[in-house]
């Protein structure tokens, strides 16, 4: 993992160049290699905390194209594993960020077949020797991993500029246009010392262009979206490439294998992804919740060392070291003290666990640097706990952590995904839902019932009809309205902003934003629990958990965190399989034990029949069960949380107001702080902040519509403060 920034001169299609007095060519603004030099290494030392160890720039003779790479030391930690990267006789050039896996058969393959000559022993290196080899998009196939790449071609007859993203989007890349000049970076401070100015996109931020498709909270900055890949050349200027999708299997399909098949199918996958991901010159953690994720992960790495005897990283050791994060015992959300099941699972695998805790204090002491790295708001204080405990690996001396993102975005862990795979049977294998059609909508309608009781205790954006037809190219699917509760509402907005945007349909942003052929196949060929899962990883998975509690809360303690559930080949191999072994039904009254749930798990006792009726993440519930407990093995899921809710006054008998009451102190705490970090002419968001919100306004059930306005509006400030954005 590392920074890198680019600048390419960019003449557009239909561009002129005109001729100066001294018949030289004239581009636009001229800038001299020395000038540009300087203004990538200012690059960066905005975002040195990608990579400490190390810097580097490369510059054309002529200033049209610069790149900068600062360097977070994985594999080869000599200097030749040092970046930009060029090849043989310099005419191609790259800065990577990110790993590529398995490269030590790559590297093989490209020596003894295509007499390709490395100059270091890293992964990075691969990318230049595979673009040499098989040119774009050629390459993209053998690449395995998370990456973000820039690589400039300078041979004759093939000169262009690529930038890259990888298929899921776990390294981010945005780009701007500054004059005649593309500017690409991993974050948009980056930016700011090549010519960029910030500001914020208000038609984004309201319509929910940030979350679901290639724009960002600032003006005129976008991302390279996951899969895709940009092309820059002279006369053509900019395009843009896709070269990877996730894709299902139709639903008419009848499914040919047997469960033990898809299981021990799964299995493999899993183990071979985490096998690949052990790979590094430096020693490698896990983070370890109370959830089955991160479990498996510390289980199979754990099983992998002891009797494979795979390094667990450069550590010869079978103890791999696990992180988890910690709140107070009365918050009720603390998986480590009152279920006691991470201690449980360090216990059976014989795993240290390290422990941050994160208490209201430290939550707003980090909100605001938590903000200023994750460059966009967020819906609750998730992102500033995983802020938080990714500067406990940093302080134990390693570099590397693996985990558990991705799993429930493919194997359906999440609630909301219950009355998406209940819409439609399930013909590709033999199960009673597809035979009883009563059963199966009575289920539904508890489910939706329950989504729709959650999010409106949440204070989030709702739509009162999902027959109005807006959603009919999606088959009538709730997901894009259940996308938009990780939006502002409007009425958290300043009164003239809320009267811009009034009787705007956010769910047809989430329309847009996907593809006629993509719309085709959820209409007639995918499930609807597939489509769902498509639309979510496409909007909150890419734009916001991946980011906000994944590579900026991480890379802003320079860890690189691997993430074996979104390794490509295991996601296709899960895309493949029926809905049905992904959401399991049980019919009541089975007396076997396999889901109960025997913890002191909240959300779970308080589920909805349909929920109590279906255990999520099946196939890998089964897949994984060698490696984990079979207290977890049972256990139904409590997603990684920090408490959001503000109380009042004394705890009343119900868990649920107990929670809330031992973080009474937020309010004033965040309040506070939003004042004192960043109360200066937003202009988003009405005068006062959420220092307007009086205590009763925090209690009870519309705390969690608060606490969202906080997150929201806070990061807002804290990213406008810290980087200077106009509105």
């Amino acid at each position: 993992m590392c920074g890198i920034v680019a600048s390419c001169r960019c003449l557009r299609a239909g561009q002129k160049t005109t001729a100066n007095g001294d018949g030289s060519v004239n581009h636009g603004i001229e800038i001299s290699p020395q000038q540009l030099s300087q203004q990538l290494h200012q690059g960066l030392d905005a975002i040195i905390h990608r990579g400490p160890d190390g810097s580097g720039t490369w510059v054309s003779h002529d200033g049209s194209i610069g790149l900068g790479h600062c360097r977070l030391s994985i594999n080869d930690l000599s200097p030749s594993g040092a970046q930009p990267i060029h090849n043989a006789n310099d005419s191609i050039h790259a800065v990577v960020n990110g790993e590529i896996y398995d490269f030590d058969r790559l590297r093989d393959v490209c020596t003894s077949k295509h007499g390709y000559r490395f100059t270091g022993h890293s992964d990075s290196e691969l990318v230049v020797a595979l673009y040499q080899i098989h040119g774009a998009p050629g390459l993209f196939e053998h690449l395995r991993g998370e990456f973000a790449f820039v690589l400039v071609d300078q041979r004759p007859g093939s000169q262009r500029v690529i930038a890259v993203r990888d298929r899921f989007g776990i390294k981010p890349l945005v780009w701007t246009m500054v004059s005649d000049r593309v500017v690409l970076a991993p974050e948009a401070k980056a930016l700011k010392p090549l010519g960029w100015q910030p500001e914020w996109d208000v038609q984004s931020i309201t319509d929910s262009g940030w979350l679901v498709d290639e724009r960002t909270v600032f003006k005129n900055v976008q991302s390279v979206k996951p899969g895709h890949w940009m092309e820059i050349t002279d006369g053509r200027g900019i395009q843009m490439h896709q070269y990877w999708d996730s894709n299902f299997q139709a639903k008419t399909k009848v499914e040919t294998r047997s469960i033990e098949e898809m299981v021990q199918g799964v299995r493999e996958q899993l183990v071979n992804a985490i096998r690949l991901r052990m790979r590094a010159d430096v020693p490698i953690g896990v983070y370890l919740s109370g959830g089955i994720d991160s479990s498996a992960i510390a289980g199979i790495v754990t099983h992998l060392a002891r009797t494979e005897n795979v390094k667990i990283g450069s550590d010869k050791a079978t103890r791999v070291a696990c992180f988890s994060v910690q709140f107070p015992e009365a918050s009720g959300y603390d998986e480590s003290t009152i279920t006691g099941i991470a201690d449980r699972t360090a216990k059976w695998l014989g795993v240290e666990v390290h422990r941050r805790i994160v208490d209201e204090q430290r939550l707003a002491d980090d909100f605001v640097d938590a903000a200023y790295h994750n460059e966009q708001h967020h819906m609750d204080l998730n992102s500033v706990a995983k802020f938080a405990l990714s500067s406990l690996p940093r302080q134990q001396g390693l570099k590397v952590v693996l985990t558990g993102e991705g799993s429930d975005e493919h194997f359906a862990g999440y609630a909301f995904l219950t009355h998406q795979f209940l819409y439609e049977p399930d013909l590709a294998i033999p199960n009673i839902l597809a035979d009883d059609t009563e059963l199966r909508v009575s289920l539904q309608t508890s489910a939706i019932n329950e989504w729709h009781a959650v999010r409106a205790n949440d204070g989030s954006r709702t739509y009162d009809g999902f027959d109005d037809g807006v959603l009919e190219p999606v088959n009538g699917s709730t997901m894009p309205a259940t996308i938009q509760a990780w939006n502002p509402v409007s009425t958290l907005y300043s009164p003239w902003l809320q009267q811009q945007v009034q009787g705007y349909d956010t769910r047809k942003t989430v329309l847009s934003s996907i593809s006629p052929d993509v719309l085709l196949k959820m209409k007639d060929q995918w499930h609807h629990l597939h489509a769902g899962l498509y639309m979510w990883q496409k909007s909150v998975l890419e734009n916001t958990l991946l980011t906000c509690e994944g590579d900026r809360a991480e890379m802003s303690h320079s860890i690189e965190t691997r993430t074996p559930f979104l390794d490509h080949s295991l996601t296709e191999y899960v895309n493949s399989l029926p809905p049905s072994v992904k959401l399991r039904y049980k019919p009541p009254n089975r007396d076997d034990g396999d889901d109960e749930d025997s913890t002191s798990n909240f959300r779970w006792k308080n589920a909805s029949a349909a929920r109590r009726a279906i255990t999520e993440k099946w196939i890998l519930r089964e897949a994984v069960r060698p490696f984990v407990t079979d207290e977890l093995y049972r256990r139904r899921k409590f997603p990684f949380s920090a408490p959001t809710k503000v109380a009042q006054g004394r705890a009343s008998a119900s868990h649920v107001q107990a929670t809330t009451d031992a973080w009474g102190r937020r309010g004033a705490g965040i309040r506070g702080l939003c004042r004192r970090r960043g109360g200066h002419g937003f202009g988003l968001w009405p005068d006062g902040g959420p220092s307007r919100v009086s205590d009763p306004q925090l209690h009870g059930r519309v705390g969690g519509h608060w606490t969202e306005a906080w997150c929201q509006e806070g990061d807002g400030r804290g990213v406008e403060f810290e980087l200077g954005v106009a509105v």
